[in-house]
């Protein structure tokens, strides 16, 4: 009996052990990738109406190689528009007609995008506008589903039973499809030829739990698919940290709905507030990032946002101070936390357009891999950037200096890193456009113009108007350095490293340029104010101007790696050319009209 017990005890040991090894191996197996139950997204963010973003986060193969279990499809031809409605037995896309064939098409794609997602390893979610359905449906049910303004009503109960329709087909028409995202503050019409739609939140709080609880069930309940309800909206919903429970609490939790929150209080702007709401309530978060910043550059010169977002930015410590949470190191530890969704390209409106994504993709993978493992720090997951990248040596202090000092440029030369700027002058500079001093026009449409004015107003009442200025000049010598540091670094792919030179050179003259424009039109407008200009400081500004135009369009001739270029006018929201003639050319060629009346 005796071996017989040894035997035993001996497989009990080995059992044991296999337990052990097992348990380790399951530990250690998840430090490169996500935690259980964490959401490491990505998206590109297509320009809407225009052609599809070449991009490598395209490729659900290359998201699974950096850390990335889900993609969101985002090119604006929504999954909701790819079904054809025939249960309701209206004939809404009728048989052989181009619109059907359309929607044919777009289900197609669909099934594709799904099917290669799933053979990389990774879940797939639509990015879905709501409210959009199609016009001949609208014009059909217009009594029972439209408001007296003809807008399509969530009031309405069959405006609700026509949306559990549709998502009874997407899912039905689309089994693999892992869920959608929802997007309500905004709704773009341009990629759907056959549809029509608009907002649902006509009653805030109210409006905002009717749509998440229909979601709920039809999605999330009778369907197993996740919903990711982002919270951008107006009225309170995506900062205001009130409102955001007033409609969160009143929502019964479930495994697969999640809320998707930009860790700004408001849009992807410096000096805007970390995110109130982000870590409170009871529901899930996962945090928006973007890499491609649409008010800064989108790539075309270095921008690196990612030790601000994971440890604070600069101004939450001078002119943006504020208490509680200023970054993602702050709440990765609450039990809302569950990921984050990056933006690896895309927002905003046009340029400038990139051919090279190095920037975008430096961000992309330190939020991407802190995500995937928050016990490590911004600097540690910055080293691994540059151990993939070949950056050795002496490069790695230059391009780490480079990298921090681009944030801080950026700030200085687009808001500013120690005076009040209004979240609303943010907007002066955005997208490929440079607005100007002019007053807003009265147009129905957004622009940038007017903001700056309002600025230069307030910093001209507090004898602040010269210290903005000097703040612009203290930028173009932050691009002066990383122009230095940028011919020190040497990567592997030499592609890349030009690119590191080119794009440098890039933000040093887009910088020159704005700041003799800021110069220019604080000549002119105290000259406005007071009846009298320095024409000779005025002359000297506007000739420095012209030369770095010229430079910085040589620039762009001479290097094809080299970004579109900006453009010297005020962003306005009429396609195709999202401009008019006024902005800062505008403003500058006013004082050097002034400039010659009086040589």
């Amino acid at each position: 009996m005796k071996p017989i017990q040894l035997n035993i005890t001996h497989q009990i040991h080995l059992t044991f052990c296999k337990v052990v090894l097992l348990f380790l191996l399951i530990i250690f197996g998840v430090a490169g990738s996500a935690q259980q139950g964490q959401f490491i997204l990505d998206m590109v963010h297509n320009n809407p109406g225009e052609a599809l973003t070449t991009s490598d986060y395209n490729n659900p193969s290359y998201l699974k190689m950096n850390g990335y279990n889900g993609q969101v499809i985002n090119d604006f031809t929504f999954v909701h528009t790819a079904i054809t409605y025939d249960a309701l037995g209206k004939d809404i896309f009728p048989k052989e007609s181009p619109e059907r064939k359309w929607v044919l098409d777009a289900a197609a794609k669909v099934r594709l995008n799904i099917k290669m997602a799933h053979a990389a390893g990774i879940k797939v979610y639509y990015f879905t506008d709501i409210i959009v359905l199609p016009k001949k449906l609208v014009s059909i049910y217009k009594n029972e589903i439209c408001d007296a303004n003809g807008k399509i009503s969530f009031e309405k109960p069959q405006t609700l039973e026509l949306h559990r329709i549709m998502l009874k087909e997407v899912f039905d028409s689309f089994p693999g499809l892992d869920g959608l995202v929802i997007r309500t503050g905004e709704t773009y019409l341009n990629n759907v030829p056959y549809h029509t739609g608009n907002g649902p939140i006509t009653k805030g709080v109210e409006s905002h739990i009717k749509l998440i609880n229909l979601l709920r069930d039809e999605v999330c309940v009778k369907r197993d698919k996740m919903v990711f309800y982002r919270t951008w909206s107006f009225g309170g919903m995506h900062d205001n940290a009130k409102y955001y429970l007033d409609v969160t609490n009143n929502i019964e939790t479930h495994k697969n709905l999640v809320f998707s929150i930009k860790h700004t209080k408001g849009d992807y702007q410096r000096t805007y507030d970390f995110n109130p709401t982000l870590g409170s309530g009871k529901h899930p978060q996962i945090i928006e990032v973007q890499c491609q910043r649409e008010y800064e550059g989108k790539g075309a010169y270095p921008n690196y946002v990612m030790n601000g977002v994971i440890n604070g930015f600069e101004e939450f410590n001078t002119n943006t101070k504020q208490s509680g949470n200023t970054c993602l190191y702050d709440i990765k530890n609450k039990p809302t936390f569950k990921g984050v969704w990056s933006w690896s390209r895309g927002g905003g409106w046009v340029g400038p357009y990139i051919t090279n994504e190095f920037w975008c993709k430096l961000n992309a993978y330190v939020i991407s891999t802190w995500a995937v493992n928050t016990k490590l720090s911004e600097e540690a997951v910055f080293n691994k950037f540059m151990d993939v990248n070949g950056i050795k040596g002496d490069s790695r202090k230059a391009f780490r200096q480079l990298c921090l000092l681009s944030a801080q440029a950026v700030l200085r030369g687009h808001t500013s890193a120690a005076l009040p700027f209004h979240e609303d002058w943010a907007f002066w500079m955005r997208d490929e456009f440079l607005g100007g001093i002019g007053t807003k026009p009265s147009v129905r449409t957004n622009t940038s113009e007017g903001w700056l004015k309002n600025a230069f107003t307030y910093y001209e009442a507090n004898g602040l108007l010269q210290q903005a200025v000097s703040e612009k000049y203290e930028a173009v010598s932050q691009w002066k350095t990383i122009a230095e540091l940028s011919d020190r670094i040497k990567l592997a792919n030499k592609n890349d490293e030009n690119y590191i030179k080119v794009s440098s050179q890039y933000g040093l003259l887009l910088h020159q340029i704005i700041a003799e424009g800021w110069n220019i039109m604080a000549i002119g407008f105290k000259g406005d104010k007071l009846k009298n200009y320095d024409t000779v400081q005025l002359a000297k500004a506007i000739k420095s101007y012209d030369g770095y135009w010229q430079s910085y369009n040589q620039l762009k001739t001479n290097n094809t790696s080299c970004a579109t270029l900006y453009k010297p006018y005020a962003f306005i929201y009429e396609a195709p050319l999202y401009h008019r003639d006024f902005g800062m050319q505008a403003s500058v060629d006013k004082y050097r009209s002034i400039l010659n009346q009086q040589k």
